[in-house]
């Protein structure tokens, strides 16, 4: 993906106007980590989080580790950003709950996900927007917007962006 695309597809879900800490749960290359950097106002923090070591040419506090299993050492967050990760998880309740406790006040999850519940090798666990938007409506959460979307190219299925804030 284009990295001006990745913008795209998050830019709606992003305050500019105050400085801000997030984390990035399975950042993989950074594609989506860069798009976020570039959007925060200048003073922000960002946190990447993933499984594999990853080099990534922002400056971003990078934390190798599991975010489903493992406790993570982050600031008090104004958001979360997954991009291509929540699809890995099959427990998603239990996820949100997790990750609820990561927040400073108001809670702002920032997906990026396949618009599609049809499983594959790369995506175990899809999340549609559509089941997306239930299941964090089944959480309480009442301001759940979907940003955009853009064609795949690695499945049928349309990339869509969606902002859930409490």
């Amino acid at each position: 993906m284009k990295q001006i695309d990745a913008i795209s597809l998050i830019s709606k879900g992003i305050n500019i106007h105050q400085q801000q800490y997030w984390a990035d749960l399975g950042c993989g290359t950074g594609t989506f980590t860069e798009a976020l950097f570039k959007l925060l106002p200048a003073g922000s923090s960002i946190n990447a989080v993933d499984l594999q070591k990853q080099q990534l040419n922002i400056p971003v506090n990078f934390t190798q580790a599991n975010f489903e299993t493992d406790v993570l050492v982050l600031p008090p967050l104004d958001g979360i950003l997954m991009a291509n990760s929540l699809h890995f998880i099959k427990d998603k309740q239990k996820l949100i709950y997790k990750l609820e406790g990561y927040f400073a006040k108001a809670k702002s999850f920032l997906i990026v996900e396949y618009d599609t519940d049809s499983s594959n090798q790369w995506a175990p666990y899809p999340v549609s927007f559509e089941n997306l938007a239930t299941l964090f409506t089944e959480l309480g959460y009442t301001r759940i917007t979907k940003l955009g979307e853009l064609p795949s190219v690695y499945n049928h299925a349309k990339l869509y962006a969606a902002i859930i804030q409490s």
